[in-house]
């Protein structure tokens, strides 16, 4: 039966996964964030084509070259030279967003094995670019192409691709879970699961613009920041799939506020007025009068809760908005600052429901007084499985 995995092919992975949406390497980022609230995604594909710049199609024009997210824009937005004309700094170009290293992307065949998509997700790749298997003709998928807008190529090499994660490996497995007995039911302190050393915390009371170091490394490792309380005790997160929800305006108040205040002002998109406020005292203060004109000037990009909330009215609350005045948004299924949390004595296979259950790539670790332990992540899952089926060659 284990032996059966073995043989299992990425375009098993693949089956249901939808096209991959995308936007080329010549788009702004102003351009990024409206296909990102159209699409309600968290992240959009960019490629580098030549049917971008030309009518002309081979089969090896295209490549994915990276991806962009809301969080990346706002990291962007949050650069000293950025906060005094941030409308300027959303006409650049996407590609200023793309690091050459590390290679978040890569490419893999369908019949590429289990394990190899596994060893690329370790190698530190976040996305594996895939060609979608179909029955339509290269001619048709061809005459498609030529038919479309340049700069809004839905094939590419003449195919259509998705892309998987960690996330899609691991729910993946879990159909399989009984395979990997007695690993799967044993403690995850027992499996050395548990990361101790690479923890990314603040203070309550630290700035937050002092986060945005460790948030870029959080995207890097996809985990998130702590933050603790003076005794070490874990209070909430800065994560990056928080700030994946929130309008990209949050940069005013990342530089202002402190981590503990960031908290309150993204939980359920319902900022307290006297922050609001302090938000635009500070900005005073620090001569940011440009920032706090677009603020307030600025249509907001995304609601607060764009990508997670229903369109429904009810439910829903006041947040800072448009010229300075309270907005509605709903507070259905909004990302807050909650942290996810398990125990050390939790079983893997506990701790990757629970993970899957609430969409995210990492849980921190907490003693049952809440002190924090560590972070386990789904690379530190997959080490594991990865471990285990290369024993089974």
């Amino acid at each position: 039966m284990a032996m059966r995995l073995l043989a299992h092919e990425v375009s098993d992975i693949c089956l249901g996964k939808p096209p991959l949406r995308s936007i080329p390497v010549s788009a702004t980022l102003a351009h990024a964030l409206s296909v990102l609230k159209r699409l309600r995604q968290n992240h959009i594909s960019v490629w580098s084509c030549a049917c971008h710049s030309s009518k002309t199609i081979s089969d090896h024009d295209c490549r994915c070259i990276g991806k962009v997210s809301v969080v990346d824009v706002i990291l962007f937005l949050c650069r000293e030279e950025n906060l005094s004309q941030p409308a300027v700094a959303l006409q650049s170009y996407v590609s200023i967003l793309i690091p050459e290293v590390p290679v978040v992307v890569r490419y893999l065949e369908p019949h590429a094995s289990l394990v190899e998509a596994i060893d690329l997700l370790l190698e530190g790749a976040q996305n594996l670019v895939v060609p979608i298997q179909t029955k339509t003709s290269a001619k048709s998928r061809k005459k498609v192409l030529k038919e479309v807008a340049p700069f809004d190529c839905p094939l590419h090499n003449v195919l259509e691709y998705c892309w998987l994660t960690q996330e899609d490996i691991i729910r993946y497995l879990l159909n399989s879970i009984g395979l990997f007995c007695p690993t799967s039911i044993t403690p995850i302190n027992s499996l050395n699961a548990i990361d101790t050393a690479n923890i990314l915390a603040v203070h309550y009371d630290d700035p937050a613009f002092s986060a945005l170091p460790l948030l870029s490394q959080a995207i890097i490792q996809q985990s998130s920041v702590a933050i603790v309380d003076s005794d070490g005790k874990l209070i909430g997160e800065i994560s990056p799939l928080t700030m994946n929800s929130c309008d990209v305006t949050v940069t005013a108040a990342i530089a202002t506020l402190s981590a503990g205040e960031l908290m309150a002002y993204v939980d359920y998109g319902n900022p307290p007025e006297d922050l609001v406020h302090l938000i635009k005292d500070r900005l005073e203060e620090r001569n940011l009068g440009a920032l706090l004109d677009w603020v307030e000037e600025e249509t907001p990009i995304f609601s607060c809760s764009s990508f997670y909330s229903s369109s429904s009215d009810d439910d829903s609350v006041s947040s800072w908005g448009s010229g300075g005045r309270l907005r509605r948004c709903s507070t259905r299924q909004v990302r807050s600052s909650e942290a996810a949390v398990c125990n050390p004595r939790s079983s893997l296979v506990a701790v990757m429901i629970q993970a899957l259950a609430r969409r995210v790539a990492s849980m921190w670790v907490i003693e049952e007084d809440g002190a924090l332990v560590g972070i386990i992540t789904f690379s530190s899952m997959l080490k594991i499985f990865q471990e285990h089926l290369k024993s089974l060659r």
